[in-house]
């Protein structure tokens, strides 16, 4: 019995292999990046959450723990990742992908509901719920294109992930244009049938391989990965990244409000943000293929970095501020985009959701703390650019370290720069 599990097993190891590409792997990457668009896209908006609770819905309420209810989803997002990637592993994203479209749907329902200066109701249907139906969604998405692509794997990851970029930006729109025609509540609720509608075409077109293996704890939640110290420094690198990799999208709005009153086009920055990840997480994979993954993801959380403590913290005129926007938001989308192929590039194919899962449940935790952490730089009520001196360091110097740490990550699997890894 146990020769014909590792025959078994060997032969779904060579059919992944020679598997890369193909109508129907090409679908499954459409429907993954729908679930992004729906879920991440979801996340990615909250710089317009975050402008709106502390002007209009939350005004008593200190931004701190308004920039709370958004890195809570976050981390509970990558927490709860674990589990739904060791589910999709053995049973694949069905029946997770229905879950998680509904319970977001539910969420933004019930967000349409809470009253005015109603924190716990919006903590409990934004950060909780929301959190967790984005954390049973965005790791099936991930592990199910790994299953069909190995040398195109990095450019198929890009490409979902831009769907959270996307999103990021249509839902930025679809928010800051309806909010003040219809209201917060119908916005919400107009977004609600949105995601449905998403969540409904992924169901259809998406294809996995569960391996129909029983479900344990240890295929849920493998911690055995940090065992290996190659994946302890890259999560290490990652978490020093995160820390400062969501500050610019939480604060880039009420920043060019406070500072640039006069430009009423301030509001769009975090659109304009979103919108250049998409080629910075489309260029991130062509170029991580061709030139090794972690080879580019530390180099581009270097610029990420680089870029806040010069043009961001030096800028002097409102084009100045959208310029950085633009190059951040290329940067940063290429880190985004990069880590999970990098995770799954050196881990067993069959643990890939359980351990991808592991690995951000990790990154949570400066997921969580990040963005709060330089919000509480900043203070209650800040109106000039001195104010914001601090956080924009705190964010540029997290990502210099999580970049330096990420080369010895690459110095491990190999001292030869010139490999491509």
């Amino acid at each position: 019995m146990a020769d014909i599990e590792s025959n078994f097993g060997n032969i779904i190891k060579h059919e992944k292999t020679h598997q890369d590409g193909g109508r129907q792997a090409w679908l499954t990457v459409v429907g993954s990046f729908l679930v992004y668009y729906s879920s991440f896209g979801l996340l990615n908006s909250f710089g317009f959450f975050q402008d709106y609770y502390q002007n209009e819905h939350l005004r008593t309420i200190s931004p701190s723990t308004v920039a709370f209810i958004g890195t809570l989803q976050l981390a509970l997002m990558n927490v709860l990742s674990t589990m739904a990637g060791g589910i999709c592993d053995a049973h694949g994203s069905k029946g997770l992908y229905l879950s998680a479209g509904l319970g977001t749907s539910i969420a933004l329902l019930a967000l349409s509901f809470c009253p005015q200066g109603g924190l716990w109701q919006v903590f409990v249907t934004q950060g909780l719920l929301l959190g967790v139906t984005a954390g049973f969604s965005i790791q099936p998405a991930c592990t199910v294109v790994v299953q069909h692509f190995e040398k195109r794997r990095a450019r198929a990851m890009s490409l979902v992930s831009t769907g959270g970029a996307m999103g990021g930006v249509c839902y930025q729109l679809l928010f800051t244009q309806l909010q003040p025609l219809v209201g917060f509540p119908w916005t919400m609720r107009i977004a609600a049938i949105k995601v449905l509608a998403c969540y409904s075409a992924a169901l259809l077109i998406s294809k996995d391989r569960p391996s129909g293996a029983k479900i344990r704890l240890g295929s849920l939640v493998d911690f055995d990965g940090f065992g290996d110290a190659k994946y302890a420094v890259l999560a290490l690198g990652g978490c020093f990244a995160n820390f400062g990799l969501w500050v610019p999208g939480f604060h880039i709005n009420s920043y060019a409000i406070k500072i640039y009153p006069g430009q009423s086009i301030g509001k769009y920055l975090i659109s304009l943000m979103s919108g250049s990840s998409i080629p910075g997480m489309i260029v991130g994979g062509l170029l991580g293929d061709c030139f090794g993954r972690l080879n580019i993801i530390f180099l581009m959380t270097f610029f990420s970095g680089s870029l806040c403590l010069s043009v961001w913290l030096l800028e002097s005129s409102f084009l100045v501020l959208a310029l950085f926007a633009s190059l951040f938001g290329f940067t940063s989308g290429a880190v985004l985009s990069l880590l999970p192929s990098v995770v799954s590039q050196i881990v067993p194919d069959d643990k890939v959701g359980a351990r991808m899962g592991a690995f951000y449940s990790v990154i949570s935790i400066a997921t969580l703390t990040g963005a709060p952490i330089g919000t509480t730089i900043i203070g209650n009520d800040p109106t000039t650019r001195e104010d914001y001196r601090g956080l924009i360091a705190f964010s540029g110097s997290a990502m210099l370290v999580g970049s330096l740490v990420l080369f010895a990550g690459r110095v491990l699997q190999s001292r030869d720069l010139r490999e491509r890894w």
